[in-house]
C-alpha cells in the first residue's frame, strides 16, 4: 500500500528539531492522518472516534468532564461534538444540576462506534506493524508521563 504523498513529503521534511512542541505536533499530525484515513471508511475523523469511544467506555458525562478526559478545551470539544449531535450519534442535554450540559452516546452512536472500532483496529495494527508493538506500548506509557508531568 502506497502512502499518500503528504506522508512521504512529511517524512522528507522532518528535521531533528530540539523543540519538543514541534516534534510532538509533527508526530501527532502524522499519526492522526493514519487514523483519519481508516476512520474515513465509516464517515468519521479520528477525533470523533475518540469521543465516541470515551462515551462508550465511561457513559454519559458533563461536557466539562468529557473535555478534561479528552484533554481538550471545552470550546474545541463543543465544535467536535456538533457534527456528532447533528448526525444523531450523541445527544446533548441538561446536566444533573441544570447549569451544565451532559453528553451521551445514542443507540445510533453505539452502532457507529462498533463499526468504527473495526477501522480503529486496522489503524492500530498498521501503526504497530510499522512502529513495533512493544515500542507503541512504551510510547503510550511515555505520553502518559508527559501528560502527568505538564
Amino acid at each position: 500500500m502506497r502512502k499518500p504523498s503528504a506522508v512521504r513529503n512529511a517524512k522528507a521534511a522532518f528535521d531533528e528539531t530540539p523543540c519538543n512542541n514541534l516534534a510532538l505536533r509533527q508526530a501527532a499530525r502524522h499519526v492522526s492522518q493514519l487514523y483519519d484515513r481508516h476512520m474515513a471508511q465509516v464517515g468519521l475523523r479520528g477525533t470523533q472516534y475518540s469521543i465516541l469511544s470515551k462515551l462508550s467506555r465511561l457513559g454519559p458525562m458533563p461536557l466539562g468532564k468529557l473535555a478534561d478526559a479528552m484533554v481538550m478545551e471545552r470550546t474545541a470539544l463543543s465544535r467536535a461534538i456538533g457534527p456528532l449531535e447533528r448526525d444523531g450519534l450523541v445527544s446533548v442535554g441538561a446536566g444533573s444540576n441544570g447549569r451544565t450540559r451532559s453528553v451521551a452516546l445514542t443507540a445510533a452512536g453505539e452502532t457507529k462506534f462498533k463499526a468504527a472500532h473495526v477501522q480503529w483496529s486496522r489503524a492500530q495494527k498498521e501503526f504497530e506493524t510499522a512502529f513495533g508493538v512493544g515500542q507503541a506500548e512504551a510510547l503510550r506509557a511515555t505520553l502518559r508521563r508527559v501528560i502527568a508531568a505538564t
